[in-house]
């Protein structure tokens, strides 16, 4: 089976666990402060704090920014469960916007119109690692005095106006669980660019701790420590992080077989006629993930064949508004986004990921090329 999603580890990655088991010491430890700050120097951002997973960045982010109880964040239904989840958790409660239906990121328009006094913060998606209009984004953030989250666990590489993601802008949460453009096996970090919110993310990740005395007298003792704020257990082990160094060192050559990928699909199924391309500059965008939109009713048709020539095929994602939990939740809202429903009966995600060969790919191409000539 042609996977639609995998990793590609190899003997850097465990000799990088090796070492790590050599220090003695599997939590929060140098191979963290190591592996943020070379994340760091990639990104080019003041604050890049390690976490153990992208949703703990996305809470962690939230928490940071005081949202809670009687707060709103306005975040496009369709993305993954954890930005909905991830709201929820701090009490507040996600407002579902539409996306644009040829781009299918943040329809900024929507956004506009469903601002309210109880609204705190627009969680922006860049969706396939195609970015979100960022000016008009922090523009109109700007216009009611919100604040931005981006939620940017496809889009770690990938550039807006000549900038990598990350480098400027508000909080920004990245993924690098076991199938995003690197991965530490499973982990996150929050990029910031306000030195007072990166320290209250850098407490909250460990229970809240605070091992800097008030005031200095003399020596500080190895057992001491403060809690300042409510925090959690969502600090970055030792193992993962040295993961993530090894893959870091690869991940100029990951977006490059990424971004060949995705301009063969693009180039050999622009003439279908019921296919529909995301119009993504892939010399810009390092995608991680590859989506159509199929039309004319025939996707279920086309996963189903594919599945029949050992092909996966998936689909990101089921719109959250339509998820029981959710709907229990907006009973009185009764949201209706039809341009994300339509979106999510025609969009299928096909193979892409560095382990994929060039045959595998043309087998890909063909075989959806020989469904639709049938």
């Amino acid at each position: 089976m042609i996977r639609v999603s995998a990793p590609l580890i190899g003997n850097e990655e465990l000799a990088a666990v090796e070492q790590a088991f050599g220090l003695g010491y599997f939590g929060h430890g140098s191979k963290v402060i190591e592996f943020e700050a070379r994340l760091q120097e990639y990104i080019g951002a003041p604050h890049v704090v390690a976490v153990n997973s992208g949703s703990a960045a996305l809470h962690l982010a939230l928490e940071a920014l005081g949202i809670g109880p009687d707060d709103e964040v306005i975040v496009p239904s369709l993305t993954f469960i954890a930005c909905f989840q991830m709201i929820t958790a701090t009490g507040a409660m996600p407002v579902p916007c539409e996306v644009e239906a040829d781009t299918l990121l943040m329809d900024l328009d929507d956004v506009a119109r469903k601002i309210t006094p109880r609204t705190r913060a627009l969680m922006a998606v860049h969706y396939a690692g195609n970015p979100c209009n960022l000016d008009r984004l922090y523009d109109l953030a700007a216009s009611v005095g919100i604040r931005v989250i981006e939620d940017a666990a496809h889009a770690l590489g990938s550039t807006y106006k000549g900038r990598l993601i990350g480098s400027s802008g508000d909080l920004i949460c990245f993924s690098f669980d076991s199938i995003k453009n690197i991965t530490c096996g499973e982990g996150g970090a929050v990029v910031c660019h306000n030195n007072e919110v990166a320290d209250i993310i850098r407490h909250k990740r460990l229970l809240g701790i605070n091992r800097k005395m008030p005031i200095e007298s003399g020596q500080q003792p190895r057992w001491y420590y403060r809690v300042l704020h409510q925090g959690f257990r969502y600090h970055m082990s030792n193992i993962n992080a040295a993961i993530g160094l090894a893959q870091l060192r690869k991940l100029p050559a990951f977006i490059q077989r990424r971004q060949e990928i995705a301009k063969r699909y693009d180039q050999a199924l622009a003439n279908i006629n019921v296919v529909n391309l995301l119009p993504i500059d892939y010399n810009t965008a390092a995608p991680h993930i590859y989506v159509i939109r199929v039309g004319d009713g025939q996707r279920d048709a086309l996963m189903e064949f594919l599945r029949t020539q050992d092909i996966e095929a998936s689909i990101n994602y089921i719109p959250n508004h339509q998820h029981e939990y959710y709907q229990r939740l907006f009973r009185e809202k009764g949201w209706s986004l039809p341009v994300t429903e339509q979106a999510f009966r025609e969009i299928l995600t096909l193979p892409l990921h560095c382990a994929l060969s060039d045959t595998e790919v043309d087998k890909v191409i063909h075989s959806i090329c020989t469904f639709f000539a049938a």
